[in-house]
């Protein structure tokens, strides 16, 4: 399997790499991208940006904020945090299925003596309860890739100051604040692993995952850009992830607004409603699903804000596309009740 560590330290290069490799043929999957960064937020593709972040915070610290393709929520990173990727083909794997996926990653942190860590909920990996990795997962033409963050030895201070985690959430782990909640690997690790670089702490991950004795070893599997990968990778992050259209998006006004937090994530649901019909629909949130949630925001404007109306469109569509791990009739009654 090939695998290559970024040299770049920019949230908005890296995830650049990851989508252009994931697109191109010149690394047949599987494989594996590992990526470290300065201080950074990536929120998830359906989330309201300004309302995930602490604005006046990022800009006084100089954390970069941008938007990813994967859904799930808002994360923090600094050069404490070691971002890893797996690219698999699709049929491989049950989309918002990560335990599997992850597991070469967890039990490398077993090898090295984080033997409590584990794949909890739907996308965290966690040891004695607190978390100190999210995943997500995106799909696109057979392949998908899941990726996810590794809290080595980041200033969890900073991870407080700079998200505004919304308080159903919080509530909803049955935890009092987002600093009781999170902490690093590192002061589990065995004592010859709690004084690395987050380079090699990357390295010695390597190691386990390939299983091989050295990094020169691995090294053999490991791709290089071309200055054609470079080109192509210049023209996606400017179109995207350095793009403040994408990153921060427009809010439309709206006179309803639907929110629930389920196990699966929260569905934030915004419209108008002008003569009995639904308008300018957005639906915000940290689910997951295959599908581009702005088809459903499409099938639904337009339509009659009366409940069996509702009803009746919804019928038709696999809402498990948008929500996985959701029950379909909680976001139809979600979506359709009113007060």
């Amino acid at each position: 399997m090939q695998y290559l560590s970024m040299t770049s330290n920019d949230i908005r290069r890296n995830l650049a790499t990851e989508q252009h490799l994931m697109n191109s043929d010149h690394m047949q999957v599987p494989f594996m991208l590992f990526y470290i960064e300065d201080s950074c937020i990536i929120v998830g593709r359906n989330q309201n940006t300004l309302e995930e972040i602490n604005q006046k915070y990022c800009e006084e610290h100089g954390v970069t904020i941008t938007r990813r393709l994967s859904g799930g929520g808002a994360m923090y990173q600094d050069m404490g945090n070691l971002c890893f990727s797996f690219v698999v083909p699709s049929n491989q794997i049950k989309f918002g299925d990560f335990k599997d996926l992850v597991k070469p990653v967890v039990d490398a942190l077993h090898d090295m003596g984080a033997t409590g860590a584990e794949v909890t909920g739907r996308n965290d990996i966690v040891i004695e309860g607190k978390k100190f990795s999210g995943n997500a997962m995106y799909s696109r033409d057979g392949k998908t890739f899941s990726h996810g963050t590794l809290m080595y030895n980041v200033n969890t201070e900073v991870v407080a100051d700079a998200l505004r985690v919304p308080k159903d959430k919080i509530e909803s782990k049955g935890i009092k604040s987002v600093r009781s909640r999170v902490t690093n690997i590192m002061p589990y690790l065995k004592p010859e692993f709690q004084n690395l670089t987050t380079q090699q702490f990357r390295d010695e991950l390597i190691k386990r995952i390939m299983k091989v004795d050295t990094i020169e070893e691995a090294q053999k599997n490991e791709y290089h850009l071309t200055d054609e990968d470079n080109k192509a990778i210049d023209a996606i992050e400017n179109k995207w992830y350095k793009n403040d259209d994408w990153v921060y998006g427009k809010s439309p006004n709206f006179t309803v607004k639907k929110r629930k937090h389920f196990d699966g994530g929260t569905i934030d649901a915004r419209f108008m409603v002008e003569h009995g019909k639904i308008t300018n629909l957005k639906i915000y949130g940290d689910f997951f699903g295959p599908g581009d949630v702005r088809k459903l925001e499409e099938t639904l404007t337009g339509v009659d804000y009366r409940p069996a109306a509702m009803q009746e469109v919804l019928q038709g569509v696999d809402l498990n596309k948008y929500f996985v791990g959701i029950p379909r009739e909680e976001v139809v009654d979600l979506l359709t009740e009113q007060h």
